[in-house]
């Protein structure tokens, strides 16, 4: 059987368990369902779930390749997203419970006014689907190597069926599709990672002992950097980073947080976001050990490592020596990590731009059926416009995608950490329709700041990007603090 026969299999077996799941979670659902989850999701479930969320189709691929020239530094960043996701639980968790939000970016439109609140909701839309793009053309370019292109199908076909696959089970369920989708993806993912790294260690002919020993002894499997404060991988600039980036695209994200508001109550959605984020160590950590494994192969096979890191697991998997489960199972994590991803990402970009930038909502409240024509219809606009931003993407990629995945974060998600620190911390006013400017303005200078430095000092910013961007978006709304009236404020810091 024929290489690209076995993914599509594997493929059509995943997407019919996927529709199966998807169909029993999304009966009877309506508009409060797609949006909330109606509030009703056991915490232990959405836990599990936010294990597969939190993992996309580029961490599946990039982070077993990256230990090649970084080692294992990403735990040092990771490390640091545990102290996030408990900042997430007990400041940001209680605040949008207490309001009772659609869209957490409403906050903003309570603190400061309609041109915050319409400057977050567009920053998260640019942000979520330059990131879910840069994600999901990676695994689109892994299956075009090996399903389309050795069928002579193009790869703007292979985007528009993996889009329209995508559309079709998140378009009824919404939030509550998700998480039970999500679990699934989630035990797909571990399962395939412990599996693969079994399968790996047998072809090398390693016991237990040996395998434990050769990650050991092994340079990839370094994973403390204190010697160099100027490098991306030095260990306080990797941890300091993970805090506040888990709390940028984890407690700020539309995406991230319409799950854990699907809880019942606060209390249960804290359980989850602790539990979910020390558990993320432990998955993130059978990857890199993975990692290594598939360096330990290529040497003892005397391969050369690929130019791209990402595409040494595809490689390994596909390997002649390899038993044909392995590259099963390669794809079967790529494509439950790809469509689930996607599909958040899909959902709730829905959201956000119904509520927030169109406000459907509120001019359609009378209407239900009105509000449902025009969620369906942004969620198809939403698919549409993804699958332009991922042909946009083909061939652009230079660096590991999860570092360019992070480096995007750093100047969209900045502005957002931004915007919300200020508003929880400081009463003062604002001249609401200057912060416009000041979003725009801070990812500019950051960019000025990032090249100065390695120009000039030689110093390489890395994740720190998103601190350099927040930072300079809270002074900018510190100056327009100048002469703006007191009635502007609207809401009292909670620190």
């Amino acid at each position: 059987m024929s290489q690209p026969v076995i993914v599509i299999i594997t493929i059509a077996a995943y997407f019919g368990l996927l529709m199966l799941v998807s169909y029993f979670a999304g009966r009877g659902s309506d508009n409060k369902t797609f949006f909330t989850g109606n509030r009703q999701a056991p915490w232990p479930v959405v836990a599990f779930a936010m294990i597969g969320a939190a993992i996309s189709g580029v961490t599946f691929i990039s982070v077993p390749g990256m230990v090649a020239a970084k080692g294992y530094s990403y735990l040092q960043m990771v490390l640091g997203f545990i102290v996030g996701y408990f900042a997430i639980a007990f400041v940001l968790v209680p605040m949008f419970y207490k309001r009772n939000l659609l869209s957490i970016y409403g906050y903003l439109e309570e603190r400061f006014g309609q041109s915050t609140y319409r400057s977050g909701a567009w920053l998260f839309f640019v942000s979520k689907m330059l990131g879910a793009a840069v994600r999901f053309f990676v695994v689109c370019a892994v299956l075009q190597l090996l399903v389309f292109h050795p069928l002579g199908i193009p790869f703007v076909f292979n985007v528009i069926v993996t889009i329209a696959l995508i559309w079709l089970y998140t378009v009824q369920g919404g939030v509550k599709t998700l998480i039970w989708t999500d679990s699934l993806k989630s035990f797909c993912l571990i399962m395939s990672v412990i599996l693969c790294i079994y399968f790996v260690s047998v072809n090398l002919g390693f016991s237990f002992g040996d395998l434990t020993k050769a990650i050991s002894d092994h340079e990839s499997s370094k994973m403390f950097f204190f010697d160099d404060p100027k490098s991306g991988t030095y260990f306080w600039k990797q941890f300091l980073a993970g805090v506040f980036m888990a709390i940028a695209i984890n407690g700020l994200d539309q995406d991230m947080m319409q799950r854990n508001l699907a809880c019942r109550d606060s209390r249960q959605s804290q359980k989850n976001m602790i539990v979910s984020g020390i558990m993320q160590f432990f998955v993130i950590a059978l990857f890199l050990l993975l990692g290594t494994l598939l360096v330990i192969f290529l040497e003892r096979q005397n391969i050369e490592l690929p130019a791209k890191s990402d595409e040494i697991f595809g490689m390994v998997a596909t390997h002649p020596s390899m038993p044909v489960v392995v590259g099963v199972l390669f794809v079967l994590g790529l494509v439950a990590a790809a469509y689930s991803a996607a599909g958040s990402a899909l959902t709730s970009l829905t959201t956000s731009f119904t509520v927030d930038i169109l406000q459907a909502h509120k001019r359609h409240a009378d209407a239900p059926e009105r509000l449902t024509k025009v969620r369906k219809g942004v969620h198809l606009a939403m698919s549409a416009v993804m699958g332009l931003v991922i042909i946009a993407f083909y061939y652009l990629s230079e660096e590991d995608a999860i570092s360019a995945v992070y480096t995007l974060a750093s100047y969209t998600y900045g502005p957002i950490l931004g915007l919300f620190v200020f508003g929880m911390f400081h009463s003062k006013p604002v001249h609401d329709k200057l912060v416009p400017a000041v979003v725009v303005a801070a990812p500019v200078l950051s960019w000025v700041i990032q090249y100065s430095l390695r120009r000039w000092c030689g110093y390489e910013t890395s994740f720190e990007l998103l601190l350099i961007n927040a930072a300079l978006t809270v002074g900018g709304l510190y100056l327009l603090t100048i002469g703006a009236p007191r009635a502007a404020a609207a809401e009292t810091p909670v620190a």
